[in-house]
């Protein structure tokens, strides 16, 4: 049995709960839904360095909400593609530690 937050068991349940609601929307209109929540995590990072203070309450950040609704409609998109994100970040990782070993010592 996987964990219970692992990429592959997450990439499940949302599949499930997608499933259990209405399906996924279409590629572009989930597209559409990542550029947004991208651009939700820019105003929270924004207000976050004070560079456009919310009109609301500027003390409270939603980063970790947003950045987890990001992640939310990126695997979306990954299901419906049927792409198993695990595998891809493992790929990614061993690129990076290949590509760039020592590409930012200092």
């Amino acid at each position: 049995m996987l964990p219970k937050n692992s990429l592959k068991e997450i990439q499940k349940r949302i599949d499930t709960w997608i499933s259990a609601h209405g399906g996924y929307w279409t590629p572009l209109s989930m597209t559409c839904a990542i550029m947004e929540e991208l651009g939700e995590v820019a105003r929270e990072i924004n207000s976050l360095e004070g560079f456009k203070p919310k009109k609301d309450d500027v003390n409270t950040t939603k980063l970790g909400e947003e950045l987890a609704d990001l992640i939310f409609s990126i695997i979306c998109l990954a299901n419906h593609y049927h792409i198993n994100l695990s595998e891809e970040i493992e790929k990614t990782l061993l690129k990076y530690s290949d590509r760039d070993s020592n590409r930012f010592i200092r």
